[in-house]
Parts: structure tokens; C-alpha cells; sequence
């Protein structure tokens, strides 16, 4: 709440000055079974907080949501706060309940033209799923991600969690969240293909 307030009133006569992140994802950028204040999105928002031009950083990531979720919600948040740059973090748990991939590939890319439209910059970020559901589901869900990168010229990120999920002590005990100790890494993962568009960006 006091997020979005602080965003509220940033953005009220001085959207001149002030660029604009929204992050758009699941339980991973929404700081599960951790302190908020830990999470990597938080740990951005600091790592922003003394460069200039301003940077303002949204969360809009929600535990449990999926592509579907996403879409239906990215509407009203590219209206709301038109964001320069959208950090998409959305398909794992498409993944792990074995929805249809076509689905989700239509999903993000009705996201990805509603950012278009608004004017926002993607950063596109990646996951990988336990192959439960059979080696050619896991493939093909790692190249939903990976082809609309390429076919788009996106900012990508192959793996959110690459250095993170087979680390020892970086997740929680469910194996599926990254623990506090794992945020910053996150953090650095999301930086190297972010950093270059923010200096473009500004």
C-alpha cells in the first residue's frame, strides 16, 4: 500500500523526471516465505534509489499467478503507471501445472504487444520447471521463452534462478522459492540485460 502510494504521488506533475519499472511476476519476484524487504525487487529499488534520473519501481507480482493472470491484469497496470520498462517474470507455474504451452506463448504475447503499445521496454525473464511432465515439455517450455526473445529482439534472461537453484542454502525447503540468501544473485542475474537498458533509457 505505501508503495503504491509513494508511486502515486511521484508520478502527479513530475512524470518528466521520473522513469518508471514495473515487474510483473509470480511468487519468485513477489519475495515468497521472506522478508519484503529482502526480496531482489526491493534490493533494485535501493540499488536505484540514488541514480539519477529517478527511477520508480512497481512490484505488481502476485504468488501464484500465471501468463493468464498476467494478461488479464496488465491492462490496467500499463494504464496506471506507465512504466518505461516491463520486467516480465511469468510462466512457471504454466510449468508446473502442465497447462498448455500454446496458451501461455499466446499469453505472453498479447503482454508483450500491450507493452508495445504503451511504450514500454521489455526485459523478458526465463525459468526452468522439474521435467515431470516428460522431456518434451520441458524443452518446449524453455523455447516458448527463448523463441519470443529472438523473434522479438527482446532484453532476455534465460534463467531467473541461474547460480541460485542448485546452490546449496540459496532455497527455501520447498526447492521451488529462493531464499533470502539467494535475492542478491537474483538481483545481479536481472541487472546485466537491465542496466544496459536503463542507460539507453535515460
Amino acid at each position: 500500500m505505501v508503495l503504491a502510494l509513494l508511486w502515486s504521488v511521484s508520478g502527479a506533475g513530475n512524470s518528466h523526471d521520473v522513469h518508471r519499472i514495473l515487474v510483473l511476476g509470480d511468487s519468485l519476484s513477489a519475495a515468497h516465505g521472506i522478508d519484503g524487504d529482502a526480496g531482489w525487487v526491493s534490493l533494485l529499488e535501493m540499488r536505484l534509489s540514488e541514480r539519477e534520473p529517478r527511477w520508480d519501481v512497481r512490484n505488481a507480482s502476485v504468488g501464484g499467478e500465471t501468463t493468464a493472470g498476467g494478461r488479464s491484469r496488465l491492462p490496467g497496470l500499463l494504464d496506471e503507471t506507465h512504466p518505461d520498462v516491463l520486467i516480465l517474470q511469468l510462466g512457471g507455474n504454466d510449468g508446473l501445472r502442465g497447462l498448455s504451452l500454446r496458451a501461455m506463448r499466446g499469453n505472453l504475447e498479447a503482454m508483450l504487444d500491450a507493452a508495445e503499445a504503451a511504450g514500454a521496454e521489455v526485459l523478458l525473464v526465463g525459468i526452468e520447471i522439474p521435467p515431470n511432465y516428460g522431456p518434451m515439455y520441458t524443452d518446449r517450455f524453455r523455447s516458448v521463452f527463448s523463441d519470443l526473445a529472438a523473434e522479438r529482439d527482446l532484453a532476455f534472461i534465460p534463467f531467473l534462478l541461474e547460480g541460485v537453484a542448485l546452490e546449496p542454502g540459496m532455497m527455501l525447503d520447498d526447492g521451488i522459492h529462493p531464499g533470502a540468501e539467494a535475492q542478491p544473485r537474483i538481483l545481479e542475474n536481472v541487472w546485466s540485460e537491465l542496466e544496459p537498458m536503463l542507460d539507453r533509457l535515460e
